[in-house]
């Protein structure tokens, strides 16, 4: 990555963008930049992609040591507004260098686990609505809800039926997979925990595939693995194939 054709005002500017740190004024000419100047793009996702990178300490570091050396040259007595003059971009090089070495490899170490997550997870397809079923209205009202992708009443009837029926699985099981498709992993693992120990609940092959999901999203990559190797479910192999390799 050339950064040697960027000056400094530059790159304080795209800095200052990055960390939300323009004025409205200066935010509405710099978006209209991005839009009308393809190079100028260029320049700030080169920018981008080594700031994210310097996420770490150690090159947050390494970019400290640069802006004191900036501090440090003769030309710096400028104030910030009028600096035009091109600045040594070796140790900024040096940094993304030290990136794509091993940041980048940090960085896609931790994006992976999201990525296969994505990848595998898909909401519950839900069980068939029986509406007729005046006995069961209030579940069936509820998996409606569900299935139209509105987790959070779902998961608050279901759980004022749950209430009355505490150890009912299926109640617990499908809770538990809305609180998974409504991005909260902390709920949802106790639920499908639960589930998951009964052998004789029709769903738990299920059960074990969206709490070894749930673990992943939790970042827990062994107690995925051991949810996983307990499902049948073809997707549970796939994933558990891709986690090992």
């Amino acid at each position: 990555m050339d950064l040697s054709h960027i000056t400094q005002e530059e790159f304080e500017k795209i800095e200052d963008y990055l960390n939300n740190q323009l004025s409205s004024a200066e935010l509405v000419a710099f978006e209209k930049s991005l839009k009308t100047d393809t190079d100028f793009k260029t320049k700030v996702d080169d920018i981008k992609t080594v700031l994210l990178g310097i996420e770490t300490q150690a090159l947050k570091e390494q970019l400290n040591v640069f802006h004191d050396e900036i501090a440090k040259t003769p030309n710096n007595t400028q104030t910030k507004s009028t600096k035009v003059h091109t600045i040594n971009w070796k140790r900024l090089l040096v940094a993304a260098a030290l990136i794509i070495a091993a940041g980048s490899i940090w960085i896609l170490k931790g994006n992976s686990n999201e990525h296969l997550y994505a990848k595998y997870f898909s909401p519950d397809p839900g069980l068939p609505t029986m509406m007729s079923s005046t006995d069961n209205y209030a579940f069936y009202d509820a998996m409606v809800n569900y299935k139209q992708g509105d987790y959070k009443t779902a998961i608050s009837k279901w759980e004022t039926l749950q209430k009355t029926k505490p150890n009912n699985d299926t109640l617990s099981y499908f809770i538990g997979v809305a609180y998974l498709a409504n991005k909260n992993e902390k709920i949802a693992i106790p639920l499908l925990e639960k589930v998951s120990k009964n052998p004789e609940f029709t769903l738990v092959n299920d059960a074990y595939y969206y709490l070894g999901l749930a673990y992943l999203k939790a970042e827990n990559i062994k107690k995925a693995k051991a949810s996983l190797q307990n499902s049948t479910i073809d997707n549970s192999k796939a994933l558990l194939s891709e986690l090992n390799d």
